[in-house]
């Protein structure tokens, strides 16, 4: 028999480079989607000027029918830049709280007004919680307080729809709702660190920020689990020696109590709730608690919010508002990292 000639065995041709593939069968990660730099679209598009709002130019644009468009002013740009901060994306519930070891430093007008500036200004639903054991004030301070407190929600038999919820709060005319601390206060003194895990169990299945007015001391009962479910602590300080000491302890027992985490991503609110100019350096003050959190801000001291009556937003002078949004904006920031806090990551 004849012998057959052996068969050299041949490598495969040669894949075809990623830019060559074709076909609608190909693979999607075998194309280079990225556009070229010449149809980038800050290159490519000569973007339409929004309408002036005010001013002589919204004057003129209104006279020549809008063919005529400056644009809008640069006040108004940072206007749009604060609101856009303000408004960032939230993924969950983000859960801030609100505290300081002195009384009369601005810390319930701080939550009303704060939780007031998100309410009005984003598409969440916010809520405010009472947990200062010592007959807290934060309901009257957004409207008449209806007759439910944070025991009747804890007592409901069904709390898993929104309406029912809703039945247990009071709401301002900013959209932030409230539920109120217990007005005895032998029930006040009971709200445990258990009674305050059940209501943030309940309420961030319906709420997306959660704001929590918290007592002037860090031992009482339900501090441990308001230490341990924020996102955020948000210490309000005086512009006076004692209301700073009192902040930077709060900040030091936070740091030898493993809350390090927290207390560097805190947020320090120096708030005027009363008038005159501080006689102590403020760029001192700011420059102290600056080096030791994620950002201070500066609340000047407004008339309205002095009274310590119900709070509308619409009766805060432009300055003070200004400030709190700008607080909102210093927030917000942290709407899509807080993740990563709860993780333990760094």
């Amino acid at each position: 028999t004849q012998q057959q000639p052996a068969v050299t065995p041949t490598s495969p041709p040669p894949e075809p480079p990623p830019s060559s593939i074709v076909g609608k069968h190909s693979s999607p990660g075998q194309y280079d989607l990225t556009p070229p730099n010449a149809l980038n679209q800050s290159v490519i598009v000569n973007p339409v000027k929004r309408a002036p709002k005010s001013g002589w130019r919204k004057f003129v644009h209104g006279m020549t029918g809008g063919y005529i468009n400056p644009g809008d002013s640069a006040r108004n740009a940072r206007a749009d830049e604060l609101l856009q901060r303000i408004q960032t994306p939230l993924r969950g519930d983000y859960r801030i709280a609100v505290m300081s070891l002195k009384g009369g430093v601005g810390k319930t007008t701080t939550t009303v007004t704060l939780g007031g500036v998100f309410a009005s200004l984003r598409g969440d639903r916010v809520i405010a919680i009472d947990a200062n054991p010592d007959l807290g004030t934060l309901a009257q301070r957004v409207a008449a307080p209806g007759p439910s407190t944070i025991r009747d929600l804890l007592a409901a038999t069904d709390t898993s729809r929104y309406p029912q919820v809703r039945s247990y709060t009071t709401q301002a005319k900013s959209r932030l709702e409230v539920i109120g601390s217990e007005r005895d206060p032998a029930f006040s003194e009971s709200f445990s660190e258990m009674d305050y895990r059940r209501a943030i169990d309940i309420l961030q299945h319906h709420y997306n920020v959660i704001l929590t007015d918290c007592g002037t001391g860090l031992m009482h009962s339900a501090m441990a689990g308001v230490l341990d479910l924020a996102n955020t602590l948000i210490l309000v300080s005086s512009p006076a020696l004692d209301g700073a000491q009192s902040a930077s302890a709060t900040l030091d027992w936070l740091n030898l109590h493993g809350y390090e985490q927290l207390a560097a991503n805190s947020v320090v609110v120096i708030s005027g709730a009363h008038p005159g100019q501080a006689t102590i350096d403020m760029d001192q003050l700011i420059s102290h608690f600056r080096s030791r959190t994620r950002a201070v801000q500066v609340i000047p001291f407004d008339r309205h919010l002095s009274e310590g009556a119900v709070v509308d937003l619409d009766l805060i002078s432009k300055n003070t508002m200004r400030a709190y949004k700008e607080l909102a904006a210093i927030v917000a920031e942290d709407f899509d990292r807080w993740h990563r806090h709860s993780s333990g990551e760094q």
